[in-house]
């Protein structure tokens, strides 16, 4: 304890020297915490949300288009699908089950999402007040859009059209909330959810009263001239991945996107970028390694009466050694405590700046177990550094010392 004391006062006797130090290791150790931060919650969003989605179904266009607008959200669908050709791949052998999606509106740039109640059911969320819709107009908040917009059971508003938050609003035509969901970490959080029949309704000219209550026989009874903007598909066999899509492909007027295929190419794209940063980390962490070598190096050269007068005392050469070794472990101890900070504050400033709270869950303060690599690269980066001095000054005699050589 009394080396550890002393290595804090010798660290802080050249105060601007070991701020400068202890600054650039921080920076290279909150790169690296912010990669690992955003890298961490971008795959348990990508994992969670794609959970059991086996293939996602809609207009031809780019199925990564496909992918982050009917599964994750981020992006507008390239159009819509008629429903009856959706009812007809119900029926193919190798479907499972289908969970239609119908987008086109938002309220306040949350979007307003068309489905059925199989939607809430996959994601296993429960109902933390009220209930599930059952008539169209009726809608299911997901717990951060409650949270965020202030809405409580039995609060009524209109939509705008389109998916930001600048489109003109369908003041005719308001939802009711009759129910919110308990926070389930899915995509269901910050969404608004209502029956498909509530999508075709809004966006349907009316000119009687009455079909607000007529809403559900109006749907029932034009299915078939209906359109949909994607369906998520659940296979009955893993098998379906290699024949299904193709046959979605080839013999109707849609397109199959594999989400695992497509995210992939998502992530290798964003890899590009990440390797960029990493680099930069790395720059920055060798530079706070040479500048703290420096710093130690020129503190036994300084030190050289303190020394003399540490093994006159009595002190070994391995308790000299300690010694630095002990600055630059409370070196590192600082930066890796400002590093994760630093870390922590850049990916909350990204998801505020970016908005990602509304369209992916990134940018609160989470904890991943790879954050540990932090601390122990910050202590591997100031004791490798502080390694040649220690051993100088282990190796340094008395004599030498007294005599100023």
């Amino acid at each position: 304890m009394k080396t550890l004391t002393l290595a804090w006062h010798y660290l802080w006797a050249r105060p601007l020297s070991a701020a400068l130090n202890v600054l650039l290791l921080a920076l290279g150790l909150a790169s690296i915490t912010f990669l690992l931060l955003v890298g961490h919650q971008l795959s348990r969003a990508f994992d969670r949300d794609l959970a059991g989605i086996d293939v996602v179904v809609g207009a031809k266009g780019s199925p990564m288009q496909l992918i982050l607008s009917g599964v994750l959200h981020i992006d507008v669908p390239p159009g819509n699908i008629p429903l009856k050709a959706v009812r007809e791949l119900e029926k193919h052998p190798m479907v499972a089950a289908i969970i239609p999606i119908s987008l086109g509106d938002n309220f306040q740039a949350f979007r307003i999402v068309g489905t059925s109640h199989a939607y809430i059911n996959h994601y296993q969320a429960t109902l933390a007040q009220g209930q599930l819709w059952t008539a169209p107009m009726q809608v299911v908040l997901g717990a951060s859009v409650a949270r965020k917009l202030g809405l409580a059971l039995g609060n009524t508003f209109a939509g705008a059209h389109g998916l930001g938050g600048s489109g003109h609003a369908h003041g005719d035509n308001l939802y009711t909330v009759v129910g919110i969901l308990q926070p389930s970490g899915s995509v269901l959080d910050r969404l608004i959810l209502t029956d498909t029949a509530s999508v075709w309704h809004v966006h349907e000219a009316h000119t009687d009263d009455d079909e607000h209550d007529d809403a559900a026989h109006d749907a029932a009874a034009h299915d078939a001239d209906r359109e949909i903007t994607l369906a998520l598909v659940q296979y009955k066999t893993p098998l379906a991945a290699m024949s299904f899509p193709r046959y979605v492909n080839t013999s109707t007027q849609m397109q199959a996107a594999s989400p695992a295929l497509e995210v992939s190419r998502l992530l290798h794209m964003l890899g590009l970028g990440t390797d960029v940063l990493r680099a930069f980390a790395g720059v920055l962490l060798l530079t706070a390694a040479l500048s703290v070598f420096i710093a130690l190096w020129s503190a036994v050269r300084e030190r050289r009466g303190d020394l003399a007068l540490l093994r006159m005392l009595g002190a070994p050469p391995g308790k000299v050694a300690a010694l630095l070794l002990c600055e630059a472990l409370w070196l590192g101890l600082l930066a890796a405590g400002l590093g994760l900070a630093l870390g922590q504050a850049f990916a909350l400033a990204l998801g505020l700046f970016l908005q990602l709270d509304t369209s992916l869950l990134v940018g609160g303060m989470v904890w991943p177990a790879q954050l540990l690599l932090v601390p122990c690269l910050a202590l591997l980066v100031s004791l490798g550094a502080a390694l040649l001095p220690a051993f100088g000054a282990y190796r340094v005699s008395v004599l030498e010392l007294l005599q100023g050589r």
